[in-house]
């Protein structure tokens, strides 16, 4: 299939459809948190004035993305979507709601103010910042590729798309609205939203048409095309010998394809990640987990998800991760392992955003941090890679971004590269290459 481009007569509008019916086609056939150590936790988060974050605009990166790209996954994407429903005319309505601030409670925030398209749909914030300027107690992942995602949210709270649409827009730290329904009120009596909504469903402005629409449009969020993509496809030259020698110690020494592939035993070069949940030992003994989770046990004693969610972002009670959802003591501080596409410009790291740079993320793994977390994966351990080893992984890293943020990942490149070289607050060599201590005994439950 021949890449489609647009013509310069060709009307934005078109040029979203277009791209959305040739991903149908083709399914037809920042300075951030200081890190520091696990007994201390992190440092405090960068400054947050006690407002909204400016709202982003809709612009070429929030496009749909082509289904051409080196890479894109044409059989799984056929997998997950649903062809009947991705239709250009809910795209477009789904793109335009998720810049609509009239979506949340006082009209100052959005969709894209957690996700911002220049930022590879992220906000660049260790922790999200939402209505009235209330923090939030987790990082905003990426909605590039979320339509791979077996389960939502870092703690897999919800199954869809459509789920996941609907529960920041009633989370009081998020956007605030009182309920669903109370934000399809702010749209329902305007006429453009009338007509495409008609167009899109047939059917008059509605809230199960509103999530359906935003989340057909995050479908079409599929994001390859990378030098990496562009390595595996044939073209020895597209990454650099120092990102080919990551790429093998990612599935060898470093240990990292134990979550960031499908399987233990075998590459995966598409999505890097297992669909599981761990606990890798972030900021675990800042908090009585134990404690904790017995309270959250509690006070979720009904299973609403309302309550999961409110409490997953508006408490200490974030840091249960997937123990909110199962009550299993085995999930206490386990979360969602993400993909690693556009990792690069995806910063800071983890649930929490506690980590400013892929080297602290490296730095992190290599010493096996979190070995006194009784509930620590039983992957996690020292590592031994050298600095070369890691400068290595980090470059193979940086070869999944996409050309859309090029620009930026080579500035992000640059910054984290600089700052490596003289600031590492995770590094710890002796323990890197020493024995994996003895792990405790989970306390009494």
């Amino acid at each position: 299939m021949r890449m489609l481009t647009s013509g310069a007569k060709t009307h934005r509008m078109c040029a979203r459809f277009l791209a959305a019916l040739l991903l149908l086609s083709c399914i037809f056939a920042v300075v951030a948190a200081r890190a520091v150590g696990e007994d201390t936790g992190v440092g405090p988060p960068l400054a947050l004035v006690p407002e909204a974050p400016p709202l982003p605009k809709p612009g070429p990166l929030s496009e749909p993305r082509l289904s051409t790209q080196v890479g894109f996954p044409t059989v799984l994407t056929n997998y997950v979507i649903s062809p009947s429903t991705l239709r250009p005319a809910r795209v477009a309505l789904g793109q335009k709601l998720f810049f609509e601030p009239r979506l949340s409670g006082d009209g100052t925030v959005a969709c894209a103010t957690c996700h911002d398209p220049a930022r590879a749909f992220t906000d660049g914030r260790p922790v999200s910042v939402g209505i009235h300027g209330r923090v939030g107690q987790r990082n905003a992942p990426t909605v590039l590729n979320a339509l791979y995602n077996k389960m939502q949210f870092w703690d897999g709270r919800v199954y869809t798309l459509e789920q996941q649409a609907a529960l920041p827009i009633t989370n009081p730290f998020e956007m605030g609205s009182a309920s669903i329904g109370d934000a399809v009120s702010r749209i329902s009596g305007d006429k453009d939203y009338q007509t495409q909504f008609m167009q899109a469903f047939g059917r008059d402005v509605n809230e199960q048409d509103m999530l359906s629409a935003i989340a057909e449009y995050e479908r079409t969020l599929a994001s390859f095309d990378s030098p990496f993509d562009h390595f595996i496809a044939g073209d020895v030259n597209a990454i650099n010998d120092s990102a080919k020698h990551g790429w093998e110690l990612f599935n060898d020494k470093a240990r990292c394809h134990l979550c960031h592939a499908l399987t233990d035993d075998q590459p995966d070069a598409t999505l890097f990640m297992d669909n599981d949940f761990h606990n890798i030992g972030i900021g675990i003994l800042r908090h009585h987990v134990a404690p904790l989770a017995q309270q959250a046990e509690r006070e979720l004693a009904q299973g609403h998800l309302a309550g999961i969610d409110t409490a997953a972002i508006t408490s200490e009670m974030a840091v249960l991760g997937r123990f909110l959802v199962t009550r299993k003591q085995s999930d206490i501080a386990s979360f969602k392992t993400p993909g690693l596409r556009n990792v690069l410009v995806t910063g800071p790291y983890f649930h929490d955003g506690s980590m400013q740079t892929l080297w602290d993320v490296m730095d992190h793994y290599n010493k096996g941090d979190g070995i006194t977390n009784p509930w620590l994966d039983k992957d996690m351990q020292p590592l031994a890679l050298t600095e070369p080893e890691i400068d290595g992984v980090v470059a193979f890293l940086a070869s999944l971004t996409s050309p859309q943020y090029k620009a930026i990942g080579d500035q992000e490149y640059a910054r984290q590269l600089a700052l490596s070289r003289v600031t590492r607050p995770q590094r710890d060599t002796a323990r890197a290459f020493g024995p994996k201590p003895k792990q405790p005994e989970p306390p009494p439950f």
